[in-house]
């Protein structure tokens, strides 16, 4: 089955996944990858009576992401077209690109300093992140 890491607890070493409205309890003898298990990971499981008895991370959680997008073009975007958002957009964040852009038309305009902040920020390196956790290039 898929579920969710709700929480882990490294001193005991047992955590809690979701599936669906379901919470199991496992212990890190069940874990099975190389890497501690986090809150927030996605993971595959096999159950017998509540107990469970492997668990797995999915997805993008099997390999190390790797760096895909640059933060000298998410800082440019920011800085010259911050005010409609296009760097979020570039990252991955959709919504707040979109409220970049409904700020920026009930403001008259004034939504531009967000952008433009946010695109230094991404420069200097205060914003280092895609909307996938992956770091900026």
């Amino acid at each position: 089955m898929l579920g969710h890491i709700e929480s882990y607890d490294e001193r005991c070493q047992t955590g809690v996944i979701k599936h669906n409205s379901e919470f199991f309890e496992f212990h890190i003898d069940r874990w099975t990858a190389n890497e501690p298990p986090q809150a927030g990971d996605d993971v595959d499981f096999d159950h017998d009576d509540g107990e469970v008895i492997d668990v797995a991370p999915v997805g993008a959680y099997l390999v190390n992401m790797q760096p895909t997008k640059n933060h000298y073009v998410a800082a440019l975007l920011g800085v010259l077209f911050g005010a409609i958002g296009l760097h979020r957009f570039y990252l991955g964040f959709w919504w707040l690109g979109l409220g970049q852009i409904i700020v920026t038309f009930v403001t008259g305009g004034f939504g531009v300093m967000w952008g433009f902040i946010e695109g230094v920020l991404i420069f200097t390196g205060h914003i280092n992140k895609d909307a996938k956790g992956r770091l900026l290039k």
